[in-house]
């Protein structure tokens, strides 16, 4: 008997950077633009993503988990009414390649880290984390923004929607003079049978 305290990740999960393809973000990009820096104060003094890894990135969150022990229960927060129209259709122009008739988004977020800012090596080590595919569809960036996925640096422009590793490690540094603004987001397939582990409580011991 051995004791498992990170569980078998989803095997549908990239393990590197899966390229999904261009996005219309024009309305978005627009939109995240024209955000007050008030607002992004304010929203990010409430977020509920409060990780020492991420640094001075600042945050707009629109759906969260009920526990970071779970995705399967999410919830909508203040902002996603106003938004919604605006990040659906990004959202959904993201995912169509992975085909999942039924589908559900835990975690949607606008993440805006300033220049000089730096995302800490870290992985995404709660257990909400392990099963959804995790999704970035940079909104705003510039070419001295290092994204670190899958054991290699990476550029990833305005409008290409990538899935990543997040259970590897990982890390953002922005080098450039201008914000780094991605829409990050969790996705996955409803139907697809869900892990033995997901009733155990973390730690339990397995064979």
């Amino acid at each position: 008997m051995t004791t498992d305290p990170l569980p078998s990740a989803n095997l549908r999960k990239t393990r590197g950077v899966r390229h999904l393809g261009p996005v219309d973000i024009a309305p978005l990009r627009d939109a995240v633009m024209a955000i007050p820096q008030a607002v992004w104060r304010e929203e990010n003094a409430g977020k509920p993503n409060r990780f020492e890894a991420l640094g001075e990135t600042r945050h707009m969150v629109f759906r969260f988990v009920d526990s970071v022990l779970d995705w399967r229960r999410s919830h909508d927060r203040s902002a996603w009414p106003q938004w919604r129209d605006l990040v659906e259709p990004v959202l959904a122009q993201a995912v169509a390649s992975y085909g999942y008739r039924q589908a559900a988004f835990p975690r949607v977020m606008l993440a805006a880290m300033p220049p000089g800012g730096i995302i800490h090596p870290h992985i995404d080590a709660n257990l909400a984390a392990k099963w959804p595919h995790k999704i970035h569809v940079p909104i705003l960036t510039n070419p001295k923004v290092v994204s670190f996925f899958g054991g290699a640096p990476h550029y990833f422009p305005p409008g290409q929607a990538v899935e990543v590793d997040n259970l590897g490690p990982h890390w953002v540094r922005n080098d450039g003079d201008t914000d780094r603004v991605h829409l990050i987001f969790e996705y996955y397939d409803t139907e697809q049978a869900e892990p033995d582990w997901l009733a155990k409580p973390a730690g339990d011991t397995v064979g």
